[in-house]
């Protein structure tokens, strides 16, 4: 468990293995892939704004504003989605990445909220890297009337993180294996919002 400040939020980190903590595996020269729910966006983009993150965002339309809002944050940035021209998307983020981490939002870009798609574990499978899907959550943020209920954290106030364990994918994966690792995936992150969400509750009740 853990605890930081980043731009005006207070940060609180829940780690099933402390190895996966970003800070921890970039000075031990591993890595990951990390995902991280569409709506919560912004909670990695404030906290992990480093150069050896490359963060896939849509190519839609509606992409370039993240995009440049992220690029500003310090995070390389891929544009495509794992659904719509997602494999060519994949190849050029394996080709892009050399020693980084992949950040990816396994719901994006159009969901449905909360739905990981099958993208990311074949990514897993082609770089080996196993997945770290995290949970995060903001205290009463503002929330956008889009499929994802996109979240704004309010100035000074809460955040959580809860991150499992990592899913790995074997490089021998046929369809039916990343399906079940796909499944997985999602669970792992579902449970680790609601987890996040909790938090937030508890934390707040603390701080009075």
């Amino acid at each position: 468990m853990g605890r930081g400040r980043g731009s005006t939020l207070d940060y609180h980190f829940r780690f099933a293995d402390p190895a996966v903590n970003p800070e921890v595996a970039r000075r031990h020269g591993r890595r990951y892939i990390y995902a991280f729910f569409h709506e919560v966006m912004l909670f990695p983009a404030h906290y992990w704004n480093w150069p050896s993150m490359h963060i896939l965002i849509s190519d839609h339309r509606d992409g370039e504003m993240i995009t440049q809002v992220i690029k500003r944050l310090g995070f390389g940035v891929v544009r495509g989605s794992t659904t719509r021209g997602g494999s060519r998307a994949l190849r050029e983020m394996m080709t892009q990445l050399g020693d980084g981490n992949p950040c990816i939002t396994p719901d994006g870009p159009r969901g449905p909220r909360r739905h990981v798609h099958q993208g990311i574990v074949f990514l897993a499978r082609q770089t080996g890297l196993p997945i770290v899907g995290a949970g995060m959550a903001f205290d009463n943020p503002w929330r956008a009337k889009s499929w994802d209920r996109f979240c704004v954290p309010r100035p000074y106030s809460l955040a959580a993180c809860v991150t499992p364990a990592p899913v790995h994918v074997p490089p021998d994966a046929d369809r039916d294996t990343l399906e079940g690792c796909r499944l997985e995936v999602e669970r792992r992150m579902r449970d680790a919002s609601r987890e996040a969400e909790e938090w937030i509750v508890e934390l707040r009740k603390k701080a009075g």
